[in-house]
């Protein structure tokens, strides 16, 4: 004859549970009452949730955000001097041109172009991201979201940038440079621009792709033409206009073909 204990069912969220596999508390109680090691909290399951909440964080607080630009560059670049002032100016230049700023929300060139946005009525926007030392997020920031983990950090870069700015700066800005620039060449993103501010500092490095790399077919040459170089604010925003207006053409032609295509597959 079956006991009472094998009689006995629950639902478990989808699973049904019935007799001895029903446990003896709920989900709740294991929950609010286990008192216990914590080493879970580092373990690869919880870093998992840790990432997932990471995206969902970036995605809900920027999914409204207008146009936008990334500005990168050195944190070590001191206020007062020429590479500051010229951030400076295209922060402020940017939105003039109706775009907000993006920086990785610390001092030097980010504060500067977040600072130049800021002070002339424009949207400023800082991803910060957790470091052994201390660098807190800059005072000119209207949207501020400190990162735990680099690779979302980046995906928020590109997801909410309609194109790269880049200023001297050191390992860091040279990883975002060649982040945005390997995926627009392997057409993982919608191609946009990527303007390289300061001849002199940026020159050694294209002349050396030029030389070395293109040469013994590493690159091809249209791989060129994905950089633009200047010392020039006004040329930094018409590269980026101007880009933007064929990208909306293409856009436009390219939803054309597709609603052709789709009247002639409903045969009207």
């Amino acid at each position: 004859m079956t006991s009472e204990d094998e009689r006995r069912s629950r639902r478990q969220g989808p699973a049904m549970l019935r007799g001895r596999a029903v446990p003896p508390t709920t989900t709740d109680q294991r929950l609010l009452d286990a008192r216990g090691p914590a080493d879970w909290v580092h373990a690869d399951p919880w870093r998992v949730l840790r990432i997932q909440a990471e995206f969902v964080e970036g995605f809900g607080l920027l999914a409204e955000l207008p146009k936008a630009v990334s500005v990168f560059g050195s944190a070590r670049t001191k206020p007062g001097t020429p590479e500051y002032e010229l951030a400076v100016d295209i922060g402020a230049r940017l939105h003039d041109a109706g775009y907000a700023v993006i920086t990785g929300g610390g001092p030097g060139i980010m504060e500067a172009a977040n600072k130049g946005c800021d002070e002339n009525g424009g949207l400023s926007v800082g991803l910060g991201i957790e470091l052994p030392f201390e660098q807190k997020l800059n005072d000119h920031i209207d949207i501020g979201l400190e990162f735990r983990y680099f690779f979302v950090r980046k995906t928020m870069f590109v997801k909410y940038s309609q194109a790269f700015v880049v200023l001297p700066g050191g390992f860091g800005t040279l990883d975002e440079l060649f982040e945005a620039i390997t995926l627009v060449q392997t057409k993982k993103i919608t191609r946009f621009p990527i303007v390289l501010v300061g001849t002199e500092f940026w020159g050694g490095l294209l002349d050396w792709v030029r030389a070395t790399m293109l040469p013994s077919a590493k690159i091809s040459p249209e791989d060129m033409d994905l950089i633009h170089l200047t010392d020039d604010p006004d040329e930094v925003v018409k590269v980026v206009i101007d880009a933007h207006i064929e990208q909306e053409r293409l856009m436009q032609e390219r939803a054309a073909v597709e609603e052709n295509a789709e009247q002639g597959v409903d045969g009207t």
